[in-house]
C-alpha cells in the first residue's frame, strides 16, 4: 500500500498492520494454543502420521455420501468379507429363478444361502441401514434411504420366499432375490470404497503443501552442538538455529538474535517484520538477514498443515446447494419409487397374481437405489478439492464453486494483490527548518518500527541503508482511518495522509503532493501538533502477472474494481498500468463493505479479494470472499477461498476450476438421476405389453455401469489454465 494507502490503510492497512502485529503477538499465542490443541486432535501431523491418517481414512473409517458423514468401520475389510460371503451365494442361489452353468446345489445349500444372506444384510448392509436411519430421523429421506429400501426389500422378500417354499407351500415356488441382494450389497460397498478413496485423495495433496516448510531443522543440543534433524522428528522444547534466508522450521519463541522475518505465509503480504528476542515466529515464514535462535513451541507441520487439513476437512463436509439438489432429487426418487412400487403391485395383482405383483414391486424398490446419483457430487467435489489443493487453492465453502459462474464484479485490494507491496523511498522532503533529513527519517522510523506495514518496512530499510541511528518511540498507537501516533523524547508526533491534512484544514504543499502522487508514489506526512514537518514518498511495483489477470477478467465480461486506501492519483496510475479498470480510492476499511453492498444492491454477484484482515467485513459480505495468503484468524474465518500463494492468476485458476467443476456436477446429476428416471417405470412393468420388463439383475448391472460412468466422468475433471 502506498502511503495514502498506508494511511488510509494506515487507517486501513496500518490499522490492519498494527492489528497484525498485535494479532501476531496475541494471535500467535492463540495460534500456539490452537496448534497444541490440533497437535492433540490430529496427532502431531508429521509426514508419517499423515500417511497413516490417509491410510486409515482411505480404508473408510468415515464415509461421506450425499453430504452425510457417517461411521463406516473398516470399509475395505467390510467389502472383502462381504465379497467372500457373496461368492457361495452366487454359486448356490438361482439367478432370477434360472440355473446358470456354473451354479450347483446340494442338500442344505439353501439354508447356507439364507445364513450367508442374513450375515450380508446385517453386516455388509449396516452402513446403508444406519445412513437411512439418520435420514429418516431427520425426516429427509435421500440416497441412503433408497439404498436401504432396496436391500431391505430384497432380503425381506427373499426371507418370505424361503419360508413360503419350505414351510407354507412346499409344492409351489416363490422366487427369491438372495442373488440380487448379495450383488447389490457388494456392488454398493465397492462403489463406496472407490468413493472413499477418491474423497480422501485430497489428503495426498496436503503432503505437497508441506513443501512450504523446510525438510530439516538445525537443532542445538544441550552441549551447544548443532545437528540436522528431519522436520518430522522435531519436538517441542528443542532449540533450533535459523540462518539468514532460511525458512523457520516451526512455531517458536526467539531466545537470541534479531532479524526481519517475511510473514507473507500468515498475512499474505510480502513484508519483513522486525523480530528480536522474546518475539514469536511461525513455522514456514522466511528469515531475513539475521540469525535467530528459536525455542520450538509447536511443530511446523502441526502448526501450518493442521490448519490446511482442517480447511480441507471442512470443505469436504460442508454441503453445497448442488448437493442439496442431489439430495432433493433422491428424496423425490424415494417417493417416486414408493408410489411406482405400490402402483405396480396393485396393477400386477389384477394382471397376474400376488407373487408376480410382489416381484414387480420388489424390482422397483431394488433398482431405485440411487448409487450413481449419490456419488455424482461427492466424487466431483473430491476431485476438485484435490486439484485445488495442489494448485494452492483452499476452498472452505463449496457454495463459492457454484456461485463462481455468476460472478459479474471482482473487487480487489491494490497492495499485495495487484502490487508487490514492497515499497522503496523515492523522495524525502523536509519542511521544518529546525530539522534535517536524517532527523526527519529518525522520527518516521521511530514510529514505523511499531508497524509491520509494507510502507513501514520501506522506511526502515531506507534508514538502515543510510545508516540512520534509531530513535525510541513510546505510546505508539494506530489512529483508525489516519495512521500512527506516538511520543519521541517527550514530543508527540503523527504519521498521516494528505486526505487527513485536507480534512483537518492543515496547510501543506498540494502542488508537490500532486507531482509526487502522479508518479505513483504513496505519500506519508509527519505531523507535530498542526505543523507538517516533512514527507516521505514511496513507490510500489505492479506484480508481473497482474495486467494479464485484469485482461482475463475483462475477457470473461467480469468488471475488475480496485479498492484502495491510497490516493486517487496513485490508484489511477496503477489502474492505467494494468490496462484500465474501475478505481475506488481514499477508502476507509468500513467503506469496502459498503461498496460490496452497493454492487450487490445493483444485482451484481461480487467476488472480493483481500488480505482478510482489514478487508474482513467486505470478504464476509461478498458473495465469494478470497483471502490472499494462507492467513490465520480473521483471514480464514472471513474468506470462502484462500490462496496459499499471493498470485492473482490463482483467482483465474479458481474461476476456471469452478466452471469445470460445475459442468461435471451437472453432467453427473443427469447420469445419476437419468438411470433412475428410466429404470423405475421399466422395472414396474410399464412396457410389459411389448415384452420390455427390467429384471432386478439387469437393474443392478445398469446401476453399476452408471456408477462407473459417474466415477470416470468425475476423474476426468482438470484445471484448464489460461494461456
Amino acid at each position: 500500500m502506498k502511503h495514502d494507502e498506508m494511511h488510509h490503510e494506515h487507517e486501513g492497512h496500518d490499522m490492519k498492520e498494527m492489528q497484525h502485529e498485535h494479532q501476531m503477538d496475541h494471535s500467535m499465542h492463540d495460534m500456539h494454543h490452537d496448534h497444541e490443541m490440533m497437535d492433540h486432535d490430529m496427532g502431531h501431523m508429521n509426514h508419517d502420521d499423515m500417511h497413516g491418517m490417509h491410510h486409515d481414512m482411505g480404508d473408510g473409517d468415515m464415509m461421506m455420501h450425499g453430504g452425510h458423514m457417517m461411521h463406516m468401520g473398516n470399509l475395505k475389510q467390510k467389502f472383502w468379507i462381504s465379497l467372500i460371503a457373496t461368492v457361495p451365494i452366487l454359486i448356490l442361489s438361482p439367478f432370477m429363478g434360472m440355473q446358470l452353468p456354473f451354479q450347483t446345489t446340494f442338500p442344505g445349500s439353501d439354508w447356507l444361502v439364507l445364513i450367508l444372506a442374513t450375515f450380508l444384510f446385517f453386516y455388509g448392509g449396516a452402513p446403508f441401514l444406519k445412513g437411512a436411519q439418520g435420514e429418516l430421523s431427520a425426516k429427509s429421506p435421500a440416497m441412503m434411504t433408497l439404498i436401504a429400501m432396496g436391500i431391505s426389500v430384497s432380503y425381506l422378500y427373499s426371507l418370505y420366499a424361503f419360508v413360503a417354499n419350505h414351510f407354507l407351500n412346499p409344492q409351489g415356488h416363490v422366487m427369491d432375490f438372495f442373488w440380487e441382494l448379495a450383488t447389490l450389497i457388494v456392488i454398493m460397498l465397492l462403489g463406496h470404497w472407490i468413493e472413499m478413496n477418491a474423497v480422501m485423495s485430497a489428503g495426498s495433496a496436503l503432503e505437497k503443501m508441506a513443501a512450504l516448510l523446510p525438510g530439516q531443522a538445525q537443532v542445538i543440543d544441550q552441549a551447544g552442538h548443532q545437528h540436522a534433524v528431519d522436520l518430522k522428528d522435531l519436538k517441542k522444547g528443542q532449540t533450533v538455529l535459523v540462518a539468514a534466508g532460511e525458512k523457520v522450521p516451526a512455531d517458536g519463541l526467539i531466545i537470541a538474535g534479531q532479524s526481519q522475518v517475511n510473514e507473507s505465509l500468515v498475512t499474505g503480504e510480502s513484508k519483513a517484520v522486525a523480530k528480536a528476542e522474546g518475539d514469536q515466529v511461525i513455522g514456514g515464514t522466511v528469515n531475513g538477514n539475521g540469525t535467530l535462535t528459536v525455542q520450538v513451541t509447536g511443530t511446523g507441520e502441526s502448526g501450518y498443515l493442521a490448519q490446511v487439513m482442517k480447511l480441507i476437512k471442512q470443505a469436504q463436509q460442508e454441503k453445497s446447494k448442488v448437493e442439496g439438489l442431489a439430495d432433493k432429487v433422491a428424496k423425490y426418487l424415494f417417493y417416486a419409487a414408493l408410489v411406482a412400487g405400490i402402483i405396480a403391485f396393485i396393477s400386477w395383482v389384477f394382471l397376474a397374481d400376488l407373487n408376480t405383483a410382489f416381484e414387480r414391486m420388489v424390482t422397483v424398490f431394488i433398482i431405485a437405489c440411487p448409487h450413481a446419483l449419490g456419488l455424482a457430487i461427492p466424487l466431483v467435489v473430491a476431485r476438485s478439492t484435490a486439484i485445488a489443493a495442489t494448485n494452492g487453492l483452499l476452498i472452505r465453502n463449496r457454495e463459492a464453486i457454484e456461485l463462481s459462474d455468476k460472478v459479474t464484479v471482482v473487487l480487489m485490494d491494490k497492495t499485495g494483490t495487484l502490487t508487490q507491496g514492497a515499497f522503496k523511498v523515492n523522495a524525502v522532503e523536509v519542511f521544518d527548518t529546525a530539522l534535517d533529513e536524517q532527523r526527519l527519517m529518525q522520527l518516521f522510523g521511530a514510529l514505523e518500527r511499531h508497524s509491520s506495514h509494507p510502507l513501514a518496512t520501506g522506511i526502515l530499510e531506507y534508514n538502515q541503508a543510510q545508516t540512520i541511528p534509531d530513535l525510541q518511540a513510546d505510546n505508539v498507537q494506530t489512529i483508525q482511518g489516519v495512521g500512527l501516533s506516538g511520543t519521541v523524547a517527550g514530543q508527540s508526533y503523527q504519521i498521516v495522509t494528505a486526505t487527513y491534512l485536507q480534512a483537518q484544514h492543515i496547510k501543506f504543499d498540494q502542488a508537490l503532493f500532486q507531482t509526487l502522487a502522479e508518479k505513483g508514489n504513496s505519500i506519508s506526512y509527519l505531523l507535530q501538533d498542526q505543523t507538517v514537518l516533512g514527507l516521505v514518498a514511496q513507490g510500489d511495483q505492479i506484480k508481473p502477472e497482474a495486467p494479464a489477470f485484469i485482461q482475463a477478467l475483462k475477457k470473461r465480461h467480469i468488471q475488475p474494481v480496485m479498492l484502495t486506501g491510497d490516493n486517487q492519483q496513485v490508484a489511477e496510475k496503477v489502474a492505467a498500468q494494468l490496462g484500465g479498470m474501475t478505481v475506488q480510492a481514499n477508502l476507509k476499511p468500513e467503506d469496502k463493505e459498503a461498496i460490496v453492498k452497493d454492487y450487490q444492491a445493483k444485482g451484481e454477484v461480487v467476488l472480493m479479494v483481500g488480505d482478510g484482515v482489514n478487508d474482513a467485513p467486505g470478504l464476509t459480505r461478498a458473495d465469494i470472499g478470497i483471502a490472499i495468503g494462507a492467513g490465520t484468524d480473521v483471514a480464514i474465518d472471513s474468506a470462502d477461498v484462500i490462496l496459499v500463494k499471493s498470485n492473482p492468476n490463482d483467482i483465474m485458476h479458481f474461476l476456471n476450476l469452478s466452471h469445470a467443476t460445475n459442468r461435471k456436477m451437472t453432467q453427473n446429476l443427469w447420469w445419476g438421476a437419468g438411470y433412475n428416471i428410466l429404470a423405475i417405470p421399466l422395472a414396474g412393468g410399464l412396457f410389459a405389453g411389448i415384452g420390455l420388463v427390467l429384471s432386478p439383475a439387469v437393474g443392478a448391472i445398469l446401476m453399476s455401469l452408471s456408477t462407473i460412468v459417474v466415477a470416470i466422468n468425475a476423474m476426468t475433471l482438470k484445471l484448464k489454465r489460461d494461456a
